[in-house]
């Protein structure tokens, strides 16, 4: 097993489609904000004086004390009182179109392949389940650091050997998506995942 760069030509061979030079940056960057959006639990909150403990009963009378005129001690001013304009629970997430999420995969891979970080493996397994095997055959194929796999599937040995590897990242092609893509500084793609990558960029 020996994994070779992926070129154009060979983008061309599986019929997947790369996005021509200059096209697509804004692509990548939207989907990216958007994954990065998606994650946000958006649960802030604060309490207005509508909802903080305490009556609202007026502090003292409005007149004759020579202090300032104050109402119920909820009130924003006083410590422990109500939020003014503080988070409320909310909703980030941002949607995008699937014509932009296709762009946005075509753009990287024309990049990973322009920079020949993208290989391709003609299959991928660990029959032992052994993290010892997995290490020492990823690491004689990519430099390990940020390594990611990329296969239609894997077997549940592979990912047993594979769990326990911090630098390393097992991902099927129908879920891979562009921010991993950008994360890896080699992906190994086997060959079986490339009819599904051609799926989703034609």
């Amino acid at each position: 097993m020996s994994a070779k760069v992926f070129t154009a030509d060979d983008a061309k061979a599986a019929k997947i489609t790369l996005a021509e030079e200059g096209k697509g940056s804004q692509a990548v960057h939207d989907l990216v904000t958007a994954y990065r959006a998606n994650r946000r639990s958006g649960s802030a909150n604060t309490k207005t004086r509508g909802e903080v403990r305490g009556n609202n009963k007026k502090i003292y009378r409005q007149k004759g004390t020579g202090n300032a005129r104050h109402g119920d001690k909820r009130a924003p001013i006083f410590v422990g009182g109500g939020v003014v304009f503080g988070p409320k629970p909310r909703d980030y997430s941002k949607k995008v179109t699937k014509n932009t999420r296709r762009l946005a995969l075509r753009r990287v891979l024309a990049d990973l392949i322009a920079e020949g970080t993208l290989k391709v493996l003609p299959s991928f397994s660990i029959a032992d389940g052994k993290t010892k095997s997995f290490v020492s055959t990823v690491s004689s194929e990519a430099d390990p650091k940020k390594v990611l796999l990329v296969a239609k599937s894997f077997d549940d040995a592979t990912y047993l050997a594979a769990r326990n590897v911090g630098w390393a990242q097992l991902v099927t092609a129908d879920s891979v998506n562009v921010e991993e893509l950008l994360h890896a500084n080699t992906v190994l793609l086997v060959e079986d995942a490339l009819e599904t990558l051609a799926t989703r960029t034609a």
